[in-house]
């Protein structure tokens, strides 16, 4: 005689659905901060956090440091892996804004006299960003947040941007 089945938990998510955890973030700064950002997979990093932080205050993401229970989270952590327990539905994180960074600086006035179009202005905003070490040490984190090994992360990371640099002295 079969076993009748069990019934589903309704608290997983869907086949092919991935929890998702609600975001909080706070600061003692003046004015204060305070950040929420819902529904957001346990799969995504911290830089990936610090980012959608960014989008809503403009500060830049190498200006801020998230810190959990008072310690700093390196960017290449998941939120899966800062949860106490796994049937936590959201995270607080406190923002410590470093350098001084105006949690909304002043639009930069556009020249009239020199229109850019939005290709060009795109193309420098990449170049510029591909300049910077902080892009290099972000992709070093997310490799190693993959791969799992720190020495191959170094070697892909060294290695895809001498490949860069020797394109842009070729080109």
């Amino acid at each position: 005689m079969p076993t009748p089945m069990s019934k589903l938990s309704h608290s997983r998510p869907a086949p092919g659905q991935e929890p998702a955890i609600s975001i909080t973030l706070k600061s003692l700064r003046n004015p204060p901060l305070d950040i929420t950002i819902p529904a957001l997979p346990l799969s995504t990093s911290v830089l990936d956090v610090k980012a959608a932080v960014q989008a809503q205050t403009r500060i830049p993401i190498d200006k801020m440091k998230l810190l959990l229970n008072k310690r700093p989270v390196t960017d290449s952590k998941v939120l899966k892996e800062l949860l106490a327990k796994e049937s936590d539905k959201a995270i607080e994180f406190s923002v410590m804004v470093i350098g001084g960074a105006a949690a909304i600086p002043p639009e930069e006035p556009m020249e009239t006299d020199t229109p850019v179009s939005t290709a060009q202005a795109d193309a420098a905003t990449v170049e510029a960003e591909l300049e910077s070490d902080a892009f290099w040490a972000d992709l070093q984190g997310f490799l190693q947040q993959r791969l799992k090994a720190q020495d191959k992360a170094e070697e892909l990371s060294s290695l895809f941007r001498s490949g860069w640099q020797a394109s842009r002295s070729s080109s």
